[in-house]
């Protein structure tokens, strides 16, 4: 495969990730509230799109206060994943449908970190955007994938969810039915045992975070923990290994 893909890819992962962490820390508010109006130090944000794109602190934070650190994991994360993909699928229409869901799936990890919630303004978004462009990208001789299996397999993996949150509201929040379908979207597209893998590594790295966490006293059995960055991680382990 030729390198220039893989280098844009990156270079996208890493602007990407320079711009979404105030979005992300805008978003990391309890449920009811819509976001936050004033950076880390207390200044009010502007409006519009640059009061969501960027660091997290705003200019009249000179030295910094009020920023936290690690602002620039995600952009260091962005380049590695959307490099990956790229390395690892190729250019065929559907990476960019990958590409476009790198960042949001960053923000919905740091979200999901700091509440433990997933807002409906990225998931929902997320995934009309993905059925919609994965249809496109069928369209194209190029594609390596099946837009009817993606929409099937979407389908399932939000029954599944759904119905652990059924049998469970405790141990499964409604934030992780509605980002279901999305990943089934993504996985189904290159096949069933791509979206059975994706699954099982989701559950997987659960179990055992939550088995750390337990041993290491920071939590008990019904601690409620973040489960959609481990959800993001399966599916980007199957996509990079489909």
């Amino acid at each position: 495969m030729h390198v220039y893909p893989i280098v844009a890819a990156a270079v996208w992962g890493t602007l990407s990730g320079l711009l979404l962490p105030r979005a992300a820390y805008r978003l990391a508010v309890p449920e009811e509230e819509a976001w936050a109006a004033a950076c880390p130090g207390g200044h009010p944000l502007p409006a519009g799109p640059r009061g969501w794109v960027g660091p997290a602190g705003c200019g009249a934070c000179r030295t910094g206060a009020g920023r936290p650190a690690g602002e620039w994991l995600p952009a260091v994360a962005g380049a590695a994943l959307c490099a990956g993909l790229a390395a690892a699928r190729g250019a065929h229409p559907e990476l960019v449908v990958w590409l476009l869901l790198v960042p949001v799936g960053l923000t919905l990890t740091l979200v999901d970190v700091r509440v433990l919630r997933l807002p409906d303004v990225l998931t929902l978004p997320a995934l009309a955007g993905t059925a919609l462009l994965l249809g496109g990208a069928a369209l194209l001789p190029a594609h390596a994938g099946s837009w009817p299996r993606a929409l099937l397999g979407g389908a399932a993996l939000g029954v599944l969810y759904g119905l652990l949150f059924v049998i469970n509201p405790a141990g499964m929040g409604f934030g992780d039915v509605k980002l279901a379908p999305t990943l089934g979207l993504a996985l189904a597209w290159y096949g069933w045992p791509t979206l059975v893998t994706g699954t099982l590594v989701a559950f997987g790295l659960g179990a055992l975070n939550g088995l750390g966490m337990m041993l290491a006293g920071r939590a008990h059995r019904k601690t409620p923990l973040p489960f959609g960055p481990f959800m993001l991680a399966g599916a980007a382990a199957a996509l990079l290994l489909a």
